[in-house]
């Protein structure tokens, strides 16, 4: 079983009170002391219900957005770059009361992207994550596109471009 320990745990803390990140609505109430997993919880309440009385499509691609990219920074270390490079959501049915998504890279899937990034020195990442109700219904789906470089790459290529 993935547990938290107190880096994990103040990092989950520290998020949930990051402006930027609070005003989403979301709630972050597991990350995994590897950062391989966190566990995010949203809402029907005055702050993300939309016109129609369901929790806003917006709130629902914000609470998210950080979570593909941020993790892999944290699992995969300084010598690799990871920045978002597009998003999406389809929305499925609509959110009511509260929903739940995980988010989850596998041991192999680090493995591989590292694997990646070294032989071809970047590399684009498509990840999707849904959003389930209480029953475990799909409400929508966020697909992220993540550039990920190494970094001897990155900066090879920032010279080239000045």
């Amino acid at each position: 079983m993935q547990k938290e320990n107190f880096k994990s745990w103040s990092f989950r803390v520290l998020m949930n009170m990051y402006p930027m990140f609070f005003g989403t609505g979301g709630k972050i109430t597991f990350l995994s002391a590897d950062y391989k997993k966190a566990v995010v919880r949203l809402k029907l309440n005055m702050w993300t219900y939309n016109y129609v009385g369901t929790i806003f499509g917006g709130s629902q691609f914000a609470a998210l957005d950080p979570f593909h990219m941020v993790l892999l920074l944290k699992i995969i270390g300084p010598e690799y770059v990871v920045l978002d490079k597009a998003g999406s959501i389809q929305f499925k049915k609509p959110g009511r009361g509260k929903i739940t998504a995980t988010i989850e890279y596998a041991d192999q899937e680090i493995e591989d992207i590292k694997a990646r990034a070294k032989a071809e020195g970047k590399f684009e990442l498509v990840r999707t994550t849904n959003w389930v109700d209480e029953d475990g219904q799909v409400i929508s789906t966020l697909q992220k596109t993540l550039y990920i470089a190494t970094k001897e790459y990155f900066k090879s290529r920032k010279k080239l471009d000045h």
